[in-house]
């Protein structure tokens, strides 16, 4: 096989179909077609842009997509059949990045959230939304409608961070708010309009809303988890068993635009290159502010690693990031039927094929297992996960679904 990817100069290259949403870490995609990273490694991207994640989803299902930048919890919900869809196989060869989203509410609701409580709502992060709780306590009180909150998919880290951070502060996602689905490109406008009263989105959406005076971003993705899994290569297992080569070439290549991405020097050309009409298609000033950690915020607030494309070890597909968002998915009932958590993570989640493509290369980063603990201060505050032990760590969350028998669940792991 490597003397195959090696000969890529011999043989023509293979057309591939990519599907992305126009946002600021569709830029691995975006980068290898306009840098020529596909090319030198013998492969030919042809980019489709698409407007929600369910085109994105029903493309790639149908085959019509070969892969696309998708959002890290999709391949585990395609391949569980979430959604009352029948299951499709589906793989995620790498990371893409990390980080990249954030929640912004209304400044109506800033406001709101100052005057009931001005030291968590100026703190920011996790704590933010203890400001919110008291909002939402304040209008349940008065008898006024519940708070709107959008997100951009039912299976991603948007409504699974989202849902993590109102929890924290004891406000019930499926009962004390309204959460809806909008797709990214839309829910600035829907902010503006006065349709939904915040959301979680990736970048450059949270800073279109701030720019047009309508949003004030509270807690970045990296504030709530630092270096947190947010979009993957994803395509179907049947694509990845029958074109093995084709994948790696397009691992590698990714790979490689991904590392040209976390150069700084970089990074005003990655936002020129995105701001043309046919990707993200807005004014590169405001798409360089998430490449340049300088998000618009509160004066006390300073973002740092908004997103992430490559550096220490970010395209690593990690077991236990997988293993995390199955969590989620039992901890809010999408999934209620027992199933062996750690099979399926392993299955979906390749980091053995992802090795196998980087084995030898430069930018390659070693590890010695595919998976890891999150804690240490540094995921949702003090909580800790680790990935041997979903569902203790699942009995320890103080919100979940009661009607999830996680005992079937601990029982199904092999």
């Amino acid at each position: 096989m490597t003397s195959n990817l090696q000969a890529s100069v011999d043989r023509a290259p293979t057309e591939i179909h990519a599907g992305f949403i126009p946002l600021t870490d569709c830029a691995p995609l975006v980068v290898a077609k306009e840098l020529g990273f596909d090319a030198a490694h013998g492969i030919r991207l042809q980019l489709h842009k698409e407007i929600s994640w369910a085109n994105i989803r029903d493309k790639a299902e149908a085959g019509l997509l070969d892969c696309a930048i998708m959002l890290a919890p999709m391949p585990l919900a395609s391949t569980l059949g979430l959604g009352g869809r029948p299951p499709v196989p589906m793989i995620a060869a790498m990371a893409t990045s990390l980080n990249g989203n954030a929640i912004t509410v209304s400044r109506a609701l800033y406001e709101d959230m100052t005057e009931a409580d001005p030291a968590n709502a100026s703190a920011g992060g996790i704590a933010s939304a203890i400001s919110l709780a008291r909002v939402v306590e304040k209008r349940r009180a008065a008898g006024e409608e519940a708070l709107t909150l959008g997100m951009v998919y039912p299976f991603s880290s948007h409504n699974y961070d989202l849902r993590y951070w109102l929890a924290s502060a004891g406000v019930d996602p499926d009962n004390d708010i309204n959460l809806v689905v909008v797709p990214p490109p839309l829910i600035a406008g829907s902010l503006k309009s006065g349709r939904i009263d915040g959301f979680c989105v990736g970048e450059p959406w949270n800073s279109v809303a701030v720019c047009e005076g309508s949003g004030v971003i509270v807690a970045t993705k990296a504030e709530l988890w630092a270096a947190s899994p947010e979009k993957v290569l994803g395509m179907r297992a049947d694509f990845a068993n029958n074109n093995p080569d084709d994948v790696q070439r397009l691992i590698g290549a990714l790979s490689d635009a991904c590392a040209w991405l976390d150069d700084p020097t970089n990074r005003p050309v990655a936002a020129e290159i995105l701001s043309r009409i046919d990707y993200v298609g807005i004014p590169l000033d405001i798409l360089y502010m998430a490449l340049s950690n300088t998000l618009m915020r509160p004066a006390e607030h300073r973002s740092s690693d908004t997103i992430i494309f490559s550096k220490n070890g970010a395209n690593f597909p990690w077991v236990s990031h997988a293993t995390w968002m199955l969590t989620q998915i039992i901890r809010w009932g999408q999934m209620r039927a027992p199933f062996d958590i750690t099979a399926v993570a392993r299955a979906v989640y390749r980091a053995d094929l992802y090795g196998a493509a980087m084995s030898g290369k430069t930018n390659a980063t070693a590890h010695s297992s595919d998976s890891k603990t999150e804690g240490d201060g540094m995921f949702f505050g003090n909580d800790v996960f680790d990935p041997n032990e979903p569902i203790a760590y699942l009995q320890t969350l103080p919100m979940r679904d009661m009607r999830v028998d996680l005992a079937a669940f601990n029982a199904a792991r092999s």
